[in-house]
């Protein structure tokens, strides 16, 4: 072809729309390589928001050891310079479009961390984050604050949860969905009544739960529409006798749950996700089993 031939087109003038279809392929660690280095109009096409209504982080994990003392792991230097690095290509490509945050349970985000994305993606409306063991009290209600629109929540089990559902009730009025990724507890139940009574999704799956808990649940959430306890080690307490796992819900229970639109269940001794919660003893060991099963939920808007 002679030079100065009309018909030789160059990289940076093909079609944005075009172009953007084609980094819908690409993952996140292709997205945030370079690409938007190469000139202006690849940079304006890896800022599209079609690429950024999620971030998902499942795929990266912090390189740690478990210690003894809280935050009860230790994370490698440069595993959290990964991080920040992947954190601050991503949330300045994604220019406050992110509406989707998901993390892997095996990666501890810092307090730091957390308030720099919570600043750069005030939009959120769906958090998944698994494990909060760097992240202290102040950390995690400043970000709620910056995320007023949240609508759904994953979160793990923690020993004092009033303060975080206080602060969710107090500043995302459009709330609805929960997972618990660990034992609630009678304590946990009454605070989310207490807290959160519009809540209409809620999933306990795989974990211990406590009879009691589940009770409270049921009579004192009124609005909730969708339970999802599969898989669960069901607990009970009589008085004056050892703690017992149930292998069948009671009619009480079942009566109580027929008010939901959905009541999600699974209790069989043939069940291998039951089989593994009872192995592991209602604290679900996700790391010894397939890589994405920790992802999965029966209720479809709470699954990765």
């Amino acid at each position: 072809m002679e030079e100065g031939d009309s018909a030789v087109k160059r990289w940076e003038d093909l079609d944005n729309d075009i172009l953007v279809k084609i980094l819908q392929s690409f993952d996140l660690f292709e997205l945030t390589s370079g690409l938007a280095q190469v000139c202006s109009s690849w940079r304006l096409a890896c800022s599209d928001q079609l690429l950024w209504k999620t971030l998902d982080l499942s795929v990266l994990k912090s390189n740690f050891i478990k210690i003894p003392l809280e935050p009860y792991v230790y994370v490698d230097c440069q595993s959290d310079k990964t991080l920040t690095r992947l954190l601050r290509i991503a949330l300045n490509l994604s220019r406050g479009n992110i509406l989707t945050l998901i993390f892997h349970y095996n990666l501890y985000v810092s307090d730091n961390q957390l308030t720099y994305t919570a600043e750069r993606c005030p939009r959120l409306k769906r958090l998944v984050m698994p494990a909060w063991n760097r992240i202290k009290k102040t950390g995690i209600c400043r970000a709620i604050r910056i995320w007023e629109d949240l609508e759904s929540l994953t979160m793990p089990s923690i020993a004092n949860p009033p303060y975080v559902m206080e602060e969710i009730a107090r500043n995302c009025k459009k709330f609805a969905e929960l997972k618990i990724m660990g034992p609630c507890d009678i304590l946990f139940a009454s605070t989310l009544v207490a807290f959160l009574p519009n809540l209409k999704v809620l999933s306990v799956r795989c974990t211990m739960l406590s009879k009691g808990a589940l009770v409270i649940i049921l009579e004192g959430l009124k609005k909730l529409e969708v339970l999802n306890i599969s898989h669960c080690l069901i607990t009970e307490v009589p008085p004056s006798s050892p703690r017992k796992v149930l292998t069948k819900l009671d009619e009480s229970i079942l009566e109580k749950a027929s008010r939901l639109r959905k009541f999600l269940t699974c209790m069989s001794d043939s069940c291998i996700m039951c089989q593994r919660t009872r192995n592991d003893e209602g604290l679900m060991r996700w790391y010894k089993y397939e890589e994405d099963l920790w992802k999965v939920d029966e209720v479809r808007s709470l699954a990765i």
